[in-house]
């Protein structure tokens, strides 16, 4: 137990030092153009040092918080808004999905086209329709991945529950905080512990693992280059499934600032009591008659 709390303690403290030598020493991890570089920041993107680097970060804006009520409603309503412009950008991309689906159906059913080739500014990109049809499936990923954050602060999650609809209000955000700090918080965690690797076993070769030390990846550098994975599900087929991979680490790091948000705003909440329940939240409405339907039920 003592060694326990040497390391926790230890490492809460190395978390300060490596916060900064990183801000003060970002070609050793941002120059990818040098092998040592890049393998410095795929080990430290999903490593111990982050994670404690991470959680100081969170002690540090917790504790100005408890005693700056003010400063903790300011990151709460920062971080849903963040989720809220993700999301309500992201949301357009169904219209992008439609348009496409439309423009396949008239090419494959009425023009009977195969490819479909397309010049930007005389930049030539042909694919085949089966390719833009399979792209469909990115868009989907794109409105579920970074849409999921949005429609949590708006509310529009499905919640079913026996005890929560019954307990007194200050119950209720204990229970939030327990949930976002003891659920929500691990879940992100260990899938961007797997998705991490997942995504860069796909961009780099020789392949990199979880498991491999920093010496060991050290070494890999001198032969380590960029190999984009281009296999598609299908001939012909959507070809850039490493983007589903970026789509995975972006919806995890969406729900990593959500359940932080929803810590705060649940913390302040039943500080300040019932009357600051949903305050400075940011929900979208349909106007006045879905305030009137609402009144009506």
């Amino acid at each position: 137990m003592g060694d326990a709390l040497i390391w926790l303690v230890t490492n809460i403290g190395l978390g300060f030092y490596n916060f900064f030598y990183a801000l003060s020493h970002p070609s050793l991890w941002l120059d990818w153009s040098n092998g040592e570089s890049l393998v410095r920041f795929i080990y430290y993107g999903a490593s111990v040092e982050l994670f404690f680097v991470a959680l100081d970060l969170f002690l540090v804006i917790t504790v100005i918080g408890l005693i700056r009520p003010g400063f903790m409603w300011g990151v709460t309503r920062g971080l849903e808004g963040f989720a809220n412009g993700v999301g309500r950008l992201a949301a357009w991309v169904g219209l992008l999905m439609v348009l496409q689906q439309v423009m396949i159906v008239f090419l494959q059913s009425i023009f009977r086209l195969g490819t479909l080739s397309i010049s930007p500014l005389g930049l030539g990109f042909e694919q085949s329709v089966g390719w833009f049809s399979e792209e469909l499936k990115l868009y989907n990923a794109m409105i579920v991945a970074l849409c999921v954050t949005y429609t949590f602060v708006q509310g529009g999650h499905v919640r079913v529950d026996l005890v929560y609809s019954v307990v007194k209000f200050r119950t209720k955000k204990v229970i939030d905080m327990f949930g976002s700090i003891f659920f929500m918080l691990p879940a992100a965690i260990l899938t961007w512990l797997y998705a991490w690797f997942f995504l860069w076993r796909s961009l780099v070769t020789p392949k990199v693992s979880a498991s491999d030390k920093l010496d060991l990846l050290l070494r890999k550098s001198k032969i380590m280059k960029w190999s984009v994975e281009t296999i598609g599900f299908s001939p012909n087929g959507f070809n850039a499934y490493f983007l589903f991979k970026i789509l995975m680490l972006a919806f995890t790091a969406l729900v990593l600032l959500q359940a932080v948000a929803f810590f705060y705003r649940s913390l302040l909440e039943f500080r300040e009591g019932e009357e600051s329940e949903n305050k400075h939240i940011d929900r979208d409405t349909l106007g006045a008659g879905e305030e009137a339907y609402e009144g009506t039920h």
